[in-house]
């Protein structure tokens, strides 16, 4: 796809659920970029690297005072863009770039981008999207598989938000783009759509949770597994900048039942153990633990221990006692996939963390997504 494609009117972006309210320029951290001044850069495109947890281009520029800089640009993540169509084919290396954005504060070489243009192609804002998919089509998907099991196997993701203006005007919200039109139109408000999604979970510490929690550096790769291309939890990792993840039924050749899921915003793998009983003694501790699934009717439960000490969600931390219980069940009507989570830690949490979340089948196929870390302050 050339950058000169007409770009269709809605811009979307896949948002997680509880963050409705948050602007058109909205981001899960804007680090040390200065938003308030806005600037403009214009050079020779590099290279683009359409990687997580963000996006960067490179381009050779000159500043205002004639010195070389090659310039280090941040969009959102590769997940995201190539959800919304976007792929390297779009960055002609060796073509002209004009930048519309805002400086880092320490590198001037670093910079965040709102619009930019590629040659003479029209002007395009780093929300703006290349595809309006249908929904998928699944009138010849069966429910169960040849075992009896309910087919829950597929590339899942949450609903697609579209930036949505109201009637009254202003910078516009994410809204599910099932909702969008009728919040366009004005018939439904901000409020009316936050009470579709789902509530976010309370955190309750004990006394030594809290104490971490407050020692805790979200800014920093040593802290927060996030800005180290490493995986934090599997109830984080889910929705957390929107990957696509991937679930596959299968069977051992010891006739042992699987189900394996990639999340996909690391590309980290998880085995759930169907039909087993009981956790094996002296499991390995680790980031995914040990997982054994049993089916309640068409609901699989799934139970994990055997956890590494490690973040949940920053800033809240986890020890080796951590127990994650998850419901999946499927909606066989929409084929939308829910899933109920409760996290029990005595170390750390005072009260259960607990809430839920809903998945589609993704308009877009599963893709291992490169991590590269090039923000300024968080590379190591």
């Amino acid at each position: 796809m050339r950058i000169t494609n007409k770009l269709l009117k809605s811009t979307l972006a896949t948002v997680a659920l509880g963050f409705l309210a948050a602007s058109a320029s909205a981001h899960h951290g804007f680090g040390l970029f200065q938003l308030e001044i806005k600037k403009e850069w214009s050079g020779t495109l590099i290279k683009m690297n359409l990687v997580n947890p963000h996006s960067y281009m490179e381009i050779d520029a000159i500043d205002e005072n004639g010195l070389a800089l090659h310039m280090r640009c941040e969009m959102r993540a590769g997940t995201l863009l190539r959800r919304a169509g976007w792929s390297t084919d779009m960055f002609v290396v060796g073509a002209h770039v004009e930048i519309e954005g805002n400086p880092h504060r320490d590198d001037p070489e670093a910079c965040y981008i709102e619009n930019f243009k590629i040659d003479d192609a029209a002007m395009i804002n780093r929300n703006d999207q290349f595809l309006s998919n249908a929904p998928v089509d699944t009138s010849n998907r069966p429910l169960h598989l040849s075992d009896g099991q309910l087919n829950i196997s597929g590339d899942w993701a949450v609903e697609q938000l579209v930036l949505t203006v109201p009637p009254s005007g202003g910078r516009g919200s994410m809204i599910p783009k099932t909702m969008s039109p009728d919040f366009a139109a004005g018939t439904i408000t901000i409020e009316d759509v936050r009470a579709t999604q789902p509530p976010r979970a309370q955190t309750v510490y004990t006394q030594q949770g809290q104490a971490a929690a407050d020692a805790f550096d979200r800014r920093s790769p040593v802290d927060n597994p996030w800005f180290d291309c490493k995986p934090t939890s599997f109830i984080r990792d889910w929705t957390a900048d929107w990957p696509i993840n991937k679930f596959t039924q299968g069977t051992m050749a010891n006739g042992e039942k699987v189900i394996d899921i990639t999340y996909g915003l690391y590309n980290f793998d998880r085995r759930i153990h169907v039909g087993m009983t009981e956790h094996p003694d002296n499991i390995e501790p680790s980031y995914a633990g040990h997982s054994i699934g049993n089916w309640d009717g068409d609901t699989l439960v799934v139970d994990t221990i055997g956890f590494a000490e490690g973040v949940l969600s920053p800033p809240t931390r986890t020890s080796e006692q951590m127990h994650i219980v998850e419901r999946f069940t499927l909606d066989t009507e929409t084929i939308a996939l829910k899933r109920e989570y409760t996290v029990t830690d005595p170390v750390y949490l005072a009260a259960p963390y607990e809430s839920y979340d809903v998945m589609f089948l993704s308009d877009v196929p599963f893709q291992a997504q490169e991590c590269k870390e090039m923000t300024p302050e968080f590379q190591q």
